[in-house]
């Protein structure tokens, strides 16, 4: 595949001067939807023709299509990945006084299931190749008071597994995976979400496998976990009007349980279809030459591209740039942890984390979802050249 001319040969008539006529989005939902309409509309009319729309059996099918396909024991649905990392932590007995170490690079939804839970959050920094959190920073943060290791499979990547396993199982401590944005990606064979003590997700619409509003799923090999929330997203309940702890309502509605058991069936396609698409990005854009850090792949991973990320300087303006030519890159995260608001007490972390805080306003997402075709990465990567090609004129011009 070829884009134009090598940016040493481009020049202002090489540049494309054609307005653009349909935009690209960051996430295209409703070309998803199209490609499993069919199947989709049917298994949502069984729902309503069953009325049985709470805790039903298509609850029952996902969980377990969805465990077998993640290599666990057991699945439970719940309302939200937020829901998924409090109630994994809460069933974990992790609680006030106790410390969990995380990353900053992350949003805001892994530090909530612990401070939600009262436990303190301890953050790391993470890898400047990879975006995970470095196992080498892992260790040092380490005390009496750690019970806990939430590690983030950021991007359709995973982390270094087999480090932070060794450290936690040196330390004795829990290991949670937060596998939201990594459906289906592998670390020597095995999926994200099956290796730790618990595996969180979420089935936000815009992930690899994403519903038709909020869900998201608690897996574990842990018998006593599973079904201790079980009991607490029905109220605590064992069965019907047996209550046997103090319970919520946090429940994978019987619709998108539905929806969800549909796209199961094509994820391993859907995420291979992603994997084309981010070689078409590299291969262009290293064909291109321009001043772009493009993403690392580790050893043992096999990614499967819920974002393709790029690092870049003038991350601001490039963004703008795109917009302006009907492109929706996006920012996954703009603003660090330990700069957020809500975290205010997390400040003191700021000197530990530089690699987070630079990246945090260089990194940027282009779009990225199954359908995206090869002329869409090339007018993509055609505005990435154009925009490097404005900023070297101006430089010219202002010597």
């Amino acid at each position: 595949m070829k884009l134009g001319l090598p940016t040493a040969e481009r020049t202002k008539e090489n540049r494309m001067t054609t307005p653009f006529v349909h935009d690209i989005p960051l996430v295209d939902l409703k070309a998803n939807y199209g490609r499993l309409k069919e199947e989709i509309d049917e298994s949502i009319a069984d729902v309503l023709q069953s009325c049985h729309f709470v805790g039903s059996s298509h609850v029952k099918q996902f969980e377990q299509n969805f465990a077998a396909w993640i290599g666990t024991k057991h699945c439970v649905g719940v309302n939200s990945g937020t829901d998924a990392l409090t109630l994994a932590l809460k069933f974990l007995n992790i609680g006030s006084g106790d410390e969990v170490i995380t990353q900053g690079n992350t949003f805001i939804a892994t530090c909530l299931g612990i401070s939600n839970n009262g436990a303190e959050i301890v953050l790391v920094d993470n890898d400047p190749h990879t975006y995970m959190i470095d196992p080498l920073k892992i260790e040092e943060k380490i005390n009496e008071k750690t019970k806990a290791i939430i590690v983030v499979h950021l991007y359709g990547h995973v982390a270094d597994m087999d480090a932070i396993m060794m450290i936690a199982r040196k330390h004795k401590l829990f290991l949670i995976e937060d596998a939201a944005q990594a459906h289906g990606a592998l670390y020597k064979g095995q999926r994200a979400g099956s290796m730790g003590d618990v595996g969180c997700f979420s089935f936000y619409p815009g992930k690899n496998l994403g519903a038709f509003g909020d869900g998201g799923a608690v897996v574990t090999n842990s018998d006593d976990i599973a079904e201790k929330i079980r009991w607490w997203r029905s109220w605590g309940a064992k069965e019907k009007y047996h209550h046997e702890i103090k319970g919520g309502n946090s429940r994978l509605d019987s619709i998108q349980a539905a929806v969800l058991d549909i796209k199961l069936r094509y994820i391993d396609k859907f995420n291979l279809e992603r994997n084309q698409h981010a070689k078409e990005y590299i291969e262009l854009i290293t064909q291109s030459k321009l001043d772009i850090k493009l993403p690392t792949v580790a050893q043992d991973v096999t990614p499967v591209w819920h974002l393709f990320v790029i690092e870049v300087d003038d991350r601001d303006d490039l963004l703008k740039y795109l917009h302006k030519s009907g492109i929706h890159a996006g920012i996954h995260y703009p603003v660090p942890i330990h700069k957020l608001g809500a975290y205010k007490e997390l400040q003191a972390f700021g000197p530990d984390m530089p690699i987070c805080s630079r990246a945090s306003s260089r990194l940027m997402s282009l779009p990225m979802y199954p359908e995206l075709t090869s002329e869409q990465i090339e007018r993509v990567v055609k505005a990435l050249c154009e925009f490097y090609d404005e900023k070297k004129d101006q430089r010219r011009n202002k010597n």
